[in-house]
């Protein structure tokens, strides 16, 4: 199929892009890499009467680093981060997880801000960026405002945005050079989403202990102090990370295992990096 009639515009700065999407006469829809949206316009799932393309606008794609954290901006790609054109102030975190996503033609286009605001529960940011303590900056007409990735996501394909609201970029604190860190997924092959995701972070310089379930029915499971979960500092007990799944509201015992497995391959990779 083919999409249906919409108009089209290429704003260049921020506040015109702001402007266009307050619009609330029409349906209004931002593109960017569009390899979500793209399929979405084709299958007719999605039917803007506007078009919004953002990849004209320099602060969209701006890399800043601090001495204790980076921002990206919403535009910046998976390839960018995975071919080292963005700092890695994670150690090489942020270029795993880039080095993963679906394929490199989707790399390429695929864009930081897309994959967080379209918040499918089996990718690969949502779920990483909120183990690392990862967060949005959030333009609208109000200004601009700050919240923590893990509280962006409120439910499956839905996040925290209101009207005239976009994601702007995202902040992703420096670990330090003492950090542990493991991601794992599980798929059926290279390229596809995740049927299980398991992230696990320790940074003692920051006093940072943190676990993370993704690719879940619904928003990831993050545990901000994840020191229960391990006996002696360092082994993964099974028996309590099953109960995070079942507190969660996680009732299949199968998925439940496929979800462990996860974990236990990212606890680890940061024990044997």
């Amino acid at each position: 199929m083919k999409p249906s009639r919409f108009d089209y515009e290429r704003p260049a700065s921020l506040a015109e892009v702001i402007r266009l999407i307050q619009r609330d006469d029409i349906v209004v829809k931002i593109i960017a890499g569009s390899q979500s949206l793209g399929p979405m316009l084709n299958l007719r799932l999605v039917q803007p009467d506007l078009l919004v393309d953002i990849t004209g606008i320099p602060e969209l794609k701006r890399v800043e680093v601090s001495d204790d954290a980076i921002v990206i901006g919403a535009c910046v790609t998976h390839a960018d981060i995975e071919d080292g054109r963005v700092p890695d102030v994670t150690g090489g975190a942020l270029s795993h997880v880039a080095r993963g996503i679906a394929y490199r033609a989707v790399r390429n286009r695929g864009t930081l801000g897309g994959s967080l605001v379209h918040a499918d529960p089996s990718a690969d940011w949502i779920s990483s960026l909120a183990a690392i303590g990862a967060e949005v900056l959030i333009a609208g007409p109000s200004g601009q405002r700050r919240m923590q990735i893990d509280a962006f996501m409120t439910s499956v394909f839905e996040v925290d945005l209101g009207p005239g609201e976009m994601l702007e970029a995202v902040r992703i604190p420096r670990l330090s050079r003492s950090a542990r860190w493991g991601y794992h997924k599980l798929c059926r092959k290279t390229g596809e989403f995740a049927h299980a995701i398991g992230v696990v972070l320790h940074d003692p310089e920051r006093a940072v202990c943190r676990v993370v379930l993704g690719a879940t029915e619904s928003r990831p499971i993050v545990m901000r102090d994840a020191r229960p979960l391990f006996r002696d500092g360092r082994r993964l007990d099974i028996d309590a990370a099953r109960k995070l799944l079942t507190d969660a509201g996680h009732a299949d015992a199968l998925d439940n295992q496929i979800h462990l497995a996860a974990l236990k391959r990212a606890v680890d990779r940061a024990e044997h990096p």
